[in-house]
């Protein structure tokens, strides 16, 4: 038998306020959902959020089980200053899991809304929870206006670490910098899987703070970086050595470890007589033991080897640490031992400057410097332009197309998409091409998302996805989205690569948000997002290329770029 229900009309009206949903329009239909999100975004994007609310809000009425609708509803009310409002919607979203980068973010919005409503206790709840879920940035916690009225409270500053640490001993403060570190990996580190447990990451947490009162600041920052490279993920490292000035003295060139050994490819232009030279000892000790004692402080993913190729170069140009590990006899100057480009063996003293410790990202080389591509006749492709995002290059007596996808990013005059209708676009007004080469060696990021109409166009190309028509150039520095990327091209097209293997897996552990530590400013990582862009049981170290073309810096010195002519080689099928 049924019954039939009466619910007071005070009850609906706090339902509706409960969750957001107003009244549709009558001409509102299931068809006319996506026309009225798409002019929702269109006032959001003009600031008229009180409309774009509005908006929002019939859409929820129309489908209430999309969470990015419930978020963006959530947003709108926020920006138009209601809210109270804002706070259910914001529920709903965190509880169908959005956004994309986790439901914490939703959950730390209702702190944000709680705390503009003046709303304290609810504010420090709801903040309290958003950590608890993940929520991964304490700095930005920290510094965010929205959050201005918690500043004081002690729960606050407990919660995200400010504790003033100027009253703090040197002991009591790298003890504080170290129970910060292992809160923040406690807390998001282990809602992924790793090859560790946290029982043996206490035991190593426990041994550092007994050392600490026996150990020097550099040693610290030492243990630090094993301590992060113990978790076994390429992006959870310690990131710069903070306040410790000691360690900003590198040396001004960049080396290269070839098939051959290490090389100077890059310099100051008073060391221009070192390009080309192979660096055989350090202070006599031989280069590769140099290279190899940076194994304990090279992060990688799942012990990939190409991270210890890639990174120990840029890390034996610090002399401090050198030093600190024992290498080297002081931290201003090093004695290279070095077999220049004629052939001759000698010693060269070079000393440490503090112009650029950090040229990870600068490529081909900071710009007052030299490089050995440009005493080349011509150098290859793949060095002319490694600074630019990416661009292409149209090889007629070849019939191919070469494109260098330097970053995962948005160029600075167009973006990545705008980029590959222009690149794609070019190949379709030319019927006479017959190969696109996509050069990914230098490649070591960006966003993952941005990538995606570049895959989805390829996918859809039958004209180029085909054996022997698409080829991906890969190598050590290919890593991080370049890596998600390049296994998106392994996983849904023809591809066939060329190169070395990648500097990460397939399937791995990654997304920086940096971390300072109060007492030292050391800056440190802790990635807490499992990117599967693989299959689920694919356990591989790294994306291994069809034809194996290691660099050589035979290769590199007579300006061939071995990879490119085995590619051109391959005949069209």
């Amino acid at each position: 038998m049924h019954r039939t229900i009466l619910v007071p009309a005070i009850a609906v009206l706090l339902l509706i306020s409960r969750f957001g949903w107003a009244q549709s329009s009558p001409t509102d239909s299931p068809a006319s959902v996506l026309d009225l999100a798409r002019q929702a975004r269109a006032k959001a994007d003009s600031n008229q959020w009180k409309e774009s609310a509005s908006l929002w809000e019939r859409v929820v009425k129309l489908n209430p089980v999309q969470a990015s609708h419930w978020y963006a509803l959530g947003e709108a009310r926020s920006r138009a200053s209601d809210y109270t409002a804002a706070v259910p919607a914001f529920e709903k979203a965190r509880d169908l899991g959005a956004p994309l980068m986790g439901p914490s973010f939703s959950q730390y919005e209702i702190a944000r809304c709680h705390a503009r409503a003046g709303e304290k206790e609810k504010a420090i709840q709801a903040l309290e929870r958003a950590l608890a879920m993940g929520y991964p940035n304490l700095g930005a916690a920290a510094s965010d206006p929205d959050l201005a009225s918690l500043r004081e409270d002690p729960r606050f500053k407990t919660m995200l670490r400010l504790a003033d640490v100027s009253k703090m001993s040197r002991e009591e403060g790298w003890r504080y910098d170290l129970a910060v570190l292992a809160g923040e990996v406690r807390r998001k580190g282990f809602v992924v899987h790793r090859n560790v447990t946290l029982e043996q990451f206490d035991a190593k947490i426990r041994e550092i703070h007994d050392a600490i009162p026996k150990l020097g600041d550099e040693q610290i920052i030492l243990a630090l970086m094993k301590l992060m490279v113990f978790l076994d993920d390429g992006h959870t490292a310690v990131w710069n050595f903070g306040k410790y000035t000691k360690f900003a003295g590198t040396l001004p060139m960049r080396f290269f470890w070839f098939e051959e050994g290490l090389f100077v490819t890059a310099a100051d232009p008073k060391l221009k007589d070192l390009l080309g030279a192979q660096v055989m000892a350090f202070d006599g000790k031989p280069a590769v033991e140099v290279l190899e004692a940076m194994n304990p402080y090279i992060n990688r993913d799942r012990g990939n080897p190409m991270a210890l190729k890639l990174s120990a170069p840029y890390r034996v140009r610090n002399l401090k640490f050198l030093e600190a590990n024992g290498l080297i006899k002081g931290p201003e100057r090093v004695t290279l031992s070095v077999r220049d480009v004629s052939g001759a063996t000698r010693d060269v003293t070079v000393a440490a400057d503090t112009t650029h410790p950090d040229i990870w990202n600068v490529l081909p080389n900071p710009p007052e410097w030299v490089n050995f591509a440009s005493t080349l006749p011509e150098p290859p492709l793949y060095l002319q332009h490694m600074d630019r995002p990416q661009w292409f290059e149209y090889l007629p007596e070849e019939k191919t197309v070469y494109f260098q996808f330097n970053k995962v990013l948005n160029g600075p005059r167009e973006s990545f998409a705008q980029f590959t209708n222009r690149l794609l676009t070019f190949i379709e007004q030319n019927e006479e091409i017959e190969k696109l080469v996509i050069d990914m060696r230098w490649n070591n990021g960006g966003n993952t998302f941005l990538s995606q109409p570049l895959l989805l166009s390829l996918i859809g190309n039958q004209r180029l996805n085909q054996r022997g028509k698409l080829f991906v150039i890969i190598g050590r520095r290919t890593y991080s989205a370049a890596q998600n990327t390049a296994t998106y091209f392994e996983r849904f097209t023809n591809a066939t690569f060329v190169g070395e293997p990648t500097g990460s897996s397939p399937n791995f552990v990654g997304e920086e948000v940096p971390l300072t530590l109060p007492y030292s400013q050391v800056m440190a990582n802790v990635s807490h997002l499992y990117w599967q862009s693989s299959w689920p049981p694919d356990q591989r170290i790294w994306l291994a290329p069809n034809i194996y073309v290691p660099p050589t810096f035979a290769d590199f010195r007579a300006g061939r770029d071995a990879a490119l002519e085995a590619i051109l080689g391959q005949p069209v099928r």
